[in-house]
C-alpha cells in the first residue's frame, strides 16, 4: 500500500512540473514545445475495449489507430500521423502508454464487418491551483470504456459475394491465372486448365509446354510428384507462370520455366464451402466438395473430388524401317481405350499462435485406378532389293491394369517481424507416389491379311515402382529500406526411386515363362542442398535485383539385371550395375532490370543460369518391351544441361483494365538432354530392333517474341490473346541429323462474354504451326513415364494443329451461389497428334485424334457465412517501421 503511495505521488510531482510549463497552440491546433525545447511529459495512457454493439462482447483482429495531426512546415498544411496502433486481442481490449499528456488525438477504429467509428480523445487536464492532485494523476490514466461498433450490413453482404478477379493478371516477372473465371475447366483436371492460359501449349495427352519446353511443376510452391492430370481443377485457385525464375527458386527446368498450382485455402472468418458434380458424354461422372472453418486461432480446411474418364484415341502410324536388308514398310492402325477413376482428398490446419507466428499443417492423398486397352491392326510388308515382297499381318490386343497412390504432406511455420516486410518461414515437405502396372499383350500372327492363322505370341510385363521426394526449405526476407531489400534461404532435397518389372512369355498351356533378359531391377537416389541470396532496390525509375544460387548435387543408381553366361547352368548370371554422378558447387546467377517509362509503361531486362538434371526415366538403363514395336530405353551415362536464359519484356497499363505484355527472349543450352533413335539386339529373339532412348546433345537454342494482351472490349467482352513466334535448333555431331530451324507460331485466344446477368460465355482457341519437337520429352504425365513414343526428339517435327472449346454457364439463386455450366472441346474434331521422324534407321509418321467434340455438365454451390464474431486477426503489416517516421497503417 504504501508503495502504491509513493508511485501516486511521484507520478503528481511529475504531472505538476509538465503543468507548469508555459505552452501554445499554433493555428492547427497542436501544442507547441515549451521555451527552450523541452518537451511535456510521456506519461498519458488510454486504454479500453472493442465490444459488438448488440452482443456486447468483445472483438478480437480490429485495427485501433491513435492519430494525431500534425503541422507540416514545408507544405504549410495539417497531416494525420499515426502515433500508435494495433490489433485487438480475444477480448477486445486495447491499450495505448506513454503518450504526450498536452495532445490532441483521433481514436480511428476499423473492423471487417462494422462501421468506421473516428472521434476526438484528450486526457482531460485540471490545472486550477486547487485541483486535487489526486485526480491528475487519474486523468493521465483515462479509461475510454466500451466502445460499441455497429455492424455494417452492407459491408456485411459483400463479403459473402466473392470478390471479382480477372481472368489472367499479367506482371513483368509472372503471370497469374485465376481459375474460379475458367468456366471452361470446371469438373475437369489440371490439364483442361493448361489449355486455356496464355504461353501454354497443351497436345491430346495433356502434355504441357512453355514456350516449347517442358516446365518444372510445383504445388502450393514446392515440388510434387502429382501429375497434372491427377489434380482435380476444382481444387485449384490460381496456377503461376514464371517463365524466367531467379535465384529464389530452384534451378531445376532451365529450358522452360516453372508451372506453380495453387491450390485452394480459405482464411475468411466463419465457414464457407462448395459442392459440385457432374458427368460427361460417355457417362463419366465427378463429384466432391470442399469445407472452410476459421474459429479461434485455427483456420481448418478440407476438400475431396473423385472422377472416373472414359476416353476414346484412334489412331493410325506408318513406318519404314531400313536398319538392314530387306526393308519393312508397317501400317498399324489403332484403337485406343482407357477408363478408370481417382480419388483425390485434401486437409490442413493453420494454427494462429499470435500475430506474428502461425503453423501450418496440410495432407494429400490421390488413389486411381485404370484400365487402358489397345485394339491393333499391324499389316508387315517385306521389301527386298530384287523387287521380292512379302507380306504378313497382325491383329494385337493389349491390356493393362494401373493403380497408383500418393501421399504428400507439409508443416511450415512462419513469423513476422514488427518491422513492415521482415519475416522468416521454414517448411518440410514430404510425397510418396506408388504405382503398379500388369500389362498382358496378345498376338495374333497370320501369313496374309484374311489368311490363316500362324501364330500366337502372348506376353506379359508385371511392373511396380515408388517415388518418394523430401525437401526442407526456410527463407528469410529483410527490408533494408523503403525500397531496398535483401532476401536470403537455403533449401535441402531428396529424391528415392526404384522400379521392378517382370517380363514373361505365356505359353500354349498358360504358363508363365520369366524372361530375365527383358526383366530389370533399380534403384536411383538424388541429393541437392541449395543455397540463394538476392538483393533488391530502387533508384527512382530503376530498379534492380541481384541474386546468387549455389547448387550441390549429387545422384547414384544400381540395378541388377541378367546377362548371358554360357558357363552358368542356365546360361545367364545376375549382375550388379552402379552409375554416379556428383556436382560439388554449381553456380546460378540471376539479374533484374526495370526501368519505369511512366506510371503505366515499365521495361524490364533479366538473365538467369539455370539446370535440367537427367530424371528417372531418362537414366534409366533397360529397355521397356511392353510394346514390342515402340521400344524405349534410358542412358545412365546422360549428365545435367545447362541453360543461359535473357528476356527483355515491356509492359503497358491502359485505362478501363486493359493491359499489354511483349516479350523478347532467347536460351541457350549446353549438353541438351532430348531423344534419339537407335537400335540394338533384343535379348530375347537376337534381331536387330529400333530403340527410343536419350543423349546429350552438343547444344540447342530458342528464341522468340510472346505478346499477350487482355482488353476489356465492351463492359460485357472481355478478350485475352496470345501471340507467341519462336525458332529452335538442336545441334549434334555431324552423324547424326537433326530436323532444320524454322520459324513456328503459336497463337491463342479466350473469349469471355457476359450475355446476361445469369449467362456467361467462354469461347477458346488455339493453333500451332509446323514446329521442331521440344526436347526432353513430357513434363506432365505420369504410366511408364517414356511420355509419347517421339515426344522431344532431336530427328522429328509436329504437323500444324488447332481447336476450338466453347463452355457456358448459368448462376441462379442468391447471391449467384449455384451455377450449371455446359462445356464442350474440340468442337470443330481439329486437335489432333501428327508428327513425322526421320532417323539414320527409319521414317515414322503417327497420328492420333483423342476424345473430340466431348461434352460435359457440371453443377456447383457455393455456400458460407460470416460471422465476426468469428473473425480472427490478421498479420496486418504497419505501412512505415514505427511512430517516429509517420506510419499511417495499423501497427502490430
Amino acid at each position: 500500500m504504501k508503495k502504491v503511495y509513493l508511485n501516486r505521488i511521484f507520478l503528481a510531482i511529475l504531472f505538476f512540473l509538465g503543468a507548469q510549463l508555459s505552452f501554445s497552440q499554433d493555428e492547427t491546433g497542436t501544442p507547441s514545445l515549451p521555451r527552450g525545447g523541452r518537451q511535456a511529459p510521456a506519461i498519458g495512457h488510454f486504454y479500453g475495449r472493442i465490444v459488438d454493439a448488440k452482443t456486447n462482447k468483445g472483438i478480437d483482429g480490429v485495427s485501433v489507430q491513435l492519430i494525431q495531426s500534425k503541422y507540416n512546415a514545408s507544405t504549410k498544411s495539417k497531416k494525420d500521423t499515426v502515433i500508435d496502433g494495433m490489433i485487438t486481442r480475444s477480448k477486445g481490449n486495447f491499450s495505448f502508454s506513454n503518450l504526450p499528456i498536452l495532445a490532441l488525438y483521433r481514436l480511428k477504429i476499423t473492423a471487417i464487418g462494422y462501421t468506421l467509428y473516428d472521434e476526438k480523445v484528450a486526457f482531460d487536464l485540471k490545472l486550477g491551483k486547487s485541483t486535487d492532485p489526486e485526480l491528475r494523476v487519474n486523468a493521465v490514466e483515462k479509461d475510454l470504456g466500451n466502445i460499441k461498433l455497429q455492424q455494417d450490413a452492407e459491408t456485411l453482404n459483400s463479403v459473402i459475394v466473392t470478390g471479382s478477379k480477372p481472368l489472367i493478371q499479367l506482371g513483368i516477372d509472372r503471370k497469374i491465372y485465376n481459375v474460379e473465371k475458367d468456366i471452361a475447366a470446371q469438373g475437369g483436371t489440371a490439364v483442361d486448365i493448361m489449355k486455356n492460359i496464355p504461353s501454354l501449349a497443351v497436345d491430346i495427352d495433356g502434355n504441357v509446354t512453355l514456350r516449347n519446353a517442358p516446365p518444372t511443376i510445383f504445388v502450393d510452391g514446392r515440388p510434387t510428384t502429382l501429375t497434372l492430370d491427377q489434380i482435380p481443377s476444382d481444387a485449384i485457385e490460381s496456377v503461376e507462370i514464371i517463365s524466367n525464375p531467379g535465384a529464389k527458386y530452384d534451378a531445376s527446368g532451365g529450358t522452360s520455366g516453372i508451372l506453380n498450382i495453387v491450390l485452394k485455402k480459405n482464411r475468411k472468418a466463419g465457414y464457407n464451402g462448395n459442392v459440385h458434380a457432374g458427368f460427361d458424354k460417355r457417362g463419366g461422372y465427378n463429384a466432391g466438395g470442399s469445407i472452410n472453418v476459421k474459429q479461434g486461432k485455427l483456420n481448418f480446411f478440407a476438400s475431396g473430388n473423385i472422377r472416373e474418364r472414359k476416353t476414346v484415341s484412334p489412331g493410325t502410324t506408318d513406318r519404314l524401317t531400313f536398319i538392314s536388308e530387306p526393308e519393312n514398310k508397317l501400317h498399324q492402325v489403332d484403337d485406343n481405350r482407357n477408363s478408370g477413376y481417382f480419388v483425390f482428398g485434401r486437409f490442413g490446419v493453420d494454427y494462429l499462435m499470435d500475430n506474428r507466428n502461425t503453423l501450418s499443417a496440410s495432407g494429400t492423398l490421390v488413389h486411381g485406378s485404370f484400365l487402358p486397352t489397345t485394339n491393333s491392326a499391324l499389316a508387315l510388308d517385306t521389301l527386298y532389293n530384287n523387287g521380292y515382297s512379302n507380306s504378313s499381318f497382325t491383329q494385337r490386343f493389349s491390356t493393362t491394369n494401373n493403380s497408383f497412390n500418393n501421399k504428400q504432406g507439409q508443416l511450415s511455420f512462419k513469423h513476422t517481424f514488427p518491422k513492415a516486410g521482415e519475416d522468416w518461414s521454414a517448411d518440410v515437405n514430404y510425397s510418396n507416389g506408388t504405382n503398379s502396372n500388369l500389362n498382358r499383350t496378345t498376338s495374333n500372327i497370320f501369313q496374309t491379311i484374311g489368311g490363316p492363322l500362324s501364330s500366337i505370341y502372348r506376353q506379359q510385363q508385371d511392373g511396380s515402382g515408388t517415388n518418394e521426394y523430401i525437401t526442407a526449405q526456410t527463407d528469410y526476407t529483410n527490408p533494408l529500406g523503403e525500397k531496398s531489400k535483401l532476401e536470403a534461404g537455403a533449401r535441402i532435397s531428396a529424391r528415392n526411386v526404384s522400379s521392378l518389372n517382370n517380363s514373361s512369355i505365356i505359353n500354349d498351356q498358360g504358363k508363365e515363362i520369366f524372361q530375365p533378359l527383358a526383366s530389370s531391377n533399380y534403384d536411383y537416389h538424388d541429393r541437392v542442398i541449395a543455397g540463394y541470396l538476392t538483393y533488391t532496390n530502387k533508384l527512382g525509375k530503376f530498379g534492380y535485383q541481384l541474386g546468387l544460387r549455389a547448387e550441390n548435387s549429387s545422384y547414384h543408381g544400381s540395378s541388377i539385371y541378367a546377362i548371358k553366361d554360357s558357363l552358368s547352368t542356365n546360361g545367364l548370371k545376375d549382375t550388379l550395375g552402379r552409375f554416379s554422378n556428383n556436382y560439388p558447387v554449381s553456380l546460378f546467377p540471376s539479374l533484374y532490370l526495370s526501368y519505369k517509362l511512366s506510371d503505366n509503361d515499365e521495361l524490364q531486362l533479366n538473365y538467369t543460369r539455370r539446370v535440367d538434371r537427367p530424371n528417372f526415366f531418362q537414366l534409366f538403363p533397360y529397355t521397356d518391351y511392353s510394346d514390342s514395336l515402340n521400344l524405349n530405353k534410358g542412358n545412365p551415362n546422360l549428365k545435367p544441361q545447362f541453360t543461359n536464359s535473357v528476356e527483355l519484356n515491356y509492359s503497358k497499363t491502359y485505362n478501363g483494365n486493359n493491359s499489354f505484355l511483349a516479350s523478347v527472349y532467347y536460351k541457350y543450352s549446353t549438353d541438351l538432354i532430348t531423344r534419339y533413335q537407335t537400335k540394338e539386339i533384343n535379348p530375347i529373339t537376337d534381331s536387330v530392333v529400333l530403340i527410343n532412348t536419350f543423349i546429350n546433345a552438343s547444344a540447342s537454342y530458342v528464341g522468340g517474341l510472346e505478346l499477350i494482351g487482355r482488353n476489356a472490349i465492351t463492359p460485357w467482352w472481355d478478350l485475352t490473346s496470345n501471340l507467341n513466334i519462336f525458332t529452335s535448333k538442336i545441334f549434334t555431331n555431324d552423324s547424326i541429323a537433326t530436323a532444320p530451324a524454322n520459324y513456328s507460331w503459336f497463337a491463342k485466344l479466350n473469349n469471355t462474354f457476359k450475355i446476361h446477368k445469369h449467362f456467361t460465355l467462354q469461347l477458346t482457341g488455339d493453333f500451332t504451326s509446323k514446329t521442331v519437337l521440344p526436347p526432353g520429352g513430357s513434363s506432365s504425365q505420369g504410366g511408364r513415364g517414356w511420355g509419347p513414343t517421339v515426344s522431344g526428339n532431336a530427328q522429328g517435327y509436329s504437323k500444324p494443329t488447332g481447336s476450338m472449346d466453347a463452355s457456358v454457364k448459368y448462376e441462379f439463386l442468391k447471391n449467384n451461389a449455384a451455377s450449371i455450366t455446359l462445356s464442350i472441346n474440340d468442337i470443330l474434331k481439329t486437335r489432333k497428334y501428327d508428327v513425322f521422324v526421320n532417323s539414320a534407321y527409319s521414317t515414322q509418321e503417327s497420328y492420333r485424334i483423342r476424345d473430340p467434340q466431348f461434352v460435359r455438365i457440371q453443377f456447383n454451390y457455393r455456400f458460407g457465412k460470416f460471422d465476426t464474431a468469428l473473425f480472427k486477426r490478421k498479420n496486418l503489416k504497419a505501412d512505415q517501421d514505427s511512430p517516429q517516421n509517420g506510419a499511417e497503417g495499423p501497427m502490430n
